[in-house]
């Protein structure tokens, strides 16, 4: 008798407050819907930054059988290659680095552009590619002084700060993502006011029956049981539609579109939507769990 009554009090408040759920409803779906758009952002931020090298590496590219550089009169040679390399150890300013072979970087170019330059009809070959150093500076504002240090040597063909190459995609994928957090946030708090209104408008509609209940030793779990009921109903009814529509990003929008069109980009995959996932379907019932059961503390006092 008494899960009867609990169940048909939550049917009875989603009924008697049903704009109000809706509204809470679709606040929570585009509240998460942002934070898991924002979580995704963040995802591909690292992913750009792991596939392109984060900022603050340089790339000191070396001399190649089709240099384009005028002082690259032949390919670069071990000798000088080591040379080059000891001078960048030596540097104060360089923390680590990595050597690029011409089979990694053509290995590269065939993950960003598949089936482009497979098979013996490709028009780039690995012997195409040019070698290169990544460093990785202890301080990005000291690029000067490493690129100073190795430019003009013998084998150097250029120096490439990417900085300047991924700066415009950190910006804009930064911004996108505290933009929807951010967003997210004020949605967030709208939400809570619904939620507690919500509760103060229930308890004030059961005023006498809640009374009633204090009077025969209803406990105030019991009582707040069936507010707690609504408040999750509410948590994954927004849950699930915030899924669906990150579900549809991910279909239409990344792997439809942008990785056809942009496919030498690094998308998120399967594997960063579940963690998004993962992020909403904690926050959702945080959203309307928690103010639940502090304001019912507060409401239903009698």
């Amino acid at each position: 008798m008494q899960l009867r009554y609990v169940f048909t009090e939550l049917g009875n408040g989603l009924r008697r407050n049903l704009s109000m759920h809706l509204a809470v409803i679709l606040t929570l779906f585009v509240s998460l819907t942002l934070v898991g758009l924002g979580v995704l952002l963040n995802q591909e931020a690292k992913r750009t930054a792991e596939h392109w090298g984060n900022q603050l590496q340089i790339t000191v590219y070396l001399c190649s059988k089709h240099d384009g550089n005028p002082a690259c009169t032949a390919p670069v040679t071990d000798a000088q290659k080591s040379a080059i390399e000891k001078v960048i150890g030596d540097n104060s300013q360089v923390s680590n680095y990595h050597t690029e072979s011409q089979a990694d970087a053509f290995n590269k170019l065939q993950e960003q552009f598949p089936g482009k330059y497979d098979g013996p009809n490709s028009p780039i070959t690995a012997a195409d590619m040019p070698q290169s150093i990544w460093v990785t500076l202890k301080d990005p504002n000291q690029f000067r002084d490493v690129e100073s240090a190795v430019v003009g040597l013998d084998g150097v063909s250029k120096v490439q700060d990417v900085r300047k190459v991924l700066h415009p995609i950190f910006a804009t994928i930064t911004t996108l993502k505290w933009g929807s957090v951010g967003t997210a946030v004020f949605l967030g708090l709208a939400a809570l006011l619904l939620v507690a209104n919500t509760i103060r408008l229930t308890a004030f509609a059961r005023r006498r029956e809640i009374g009633i209940m204090r009077l025969v030793g209803a406990s105030t779990l019991y009582i707040a049981l069936p507010f707690l009921l609504e408040a999750l109903v509410t948590a994954v009814a927004g849950f699930l539609l915030a899924a669906a529509a990150l579900g549809a990003f991910m279909k239409f929008g990344v792997h439809d579109r942008m990785s056809g069109d942009l496919n030498f980009i690094p998308w998120v995959g399967t594997g960063d939507f579940i963690w998004a996932l993962i992020w909403i379907g904690a926050l959702g019932p945080m959203l309307t769990l928690i103010p639940t059961l502090v304001l019912t503390r507060k409401y239903l006092k009698v």
